[in-house]
């Protein structure tokens, strides 16, 4: 029997698609969004039908790949009831719960007395009372 040559198969689609594929695969291995570990793969089937009379034969070609799904994503939410609506209300939060005061907006204290640093002219009431944004 005589050779085959798959880069020539189907008119040059065979190759074409195999190189598609190998691309879908080298991107989703350097994807950061992907697990590292699922190995991944391509598959090149060929499947033969022929005649009563076999004497002609057809090739179905086809090329898939088997990928790492994306990895999910995760968030978190505050969730209760507002008392005076008495509505359930969810308020994402991600890294910092809401209500509470983030470092960045600490105000400075005198780490030797523990005295407020005033740096204002005027001394203002701080309101410390968390306000739902709308």
């Amino acid at each position: 029997m005589n050779k085959v040559n798959l880069s020539t198969m189907c008119g040059g689609t065979l190759q074409e698609k195999f190189d598609t594929a190998m691309r879908e695969v080298a991107e989703n291995l350097l994807d950061p969004n992907t697990p590292y570990k699922p190995a991944r793969k391509v598959s090149i089937d060929l499947k033969f039908t022929q005649n009563e009379t076999r004497d002609d034969l057809h090739c179905e070609v086809n090329v898939t790949t088997k990928l790492a799904p994306q990895t999910g994503i995760l968030t978190a939410f505050d969730i209760g009831k507002n008392l005076r609506t008495d509505e359930i209300e969810m308020v994402e939060y991600g890294k910092q719960t809401a209500g509470q005061l983030r470092m960045q907006d600490r105000i400075p204290v005198d780490e030797s007395t523990g005295e407020v640093i005033d740096n204002s002219s005027t001394k203002d009431v701080v309101d410390f009372r968390f306000v739902r944004q709308q």
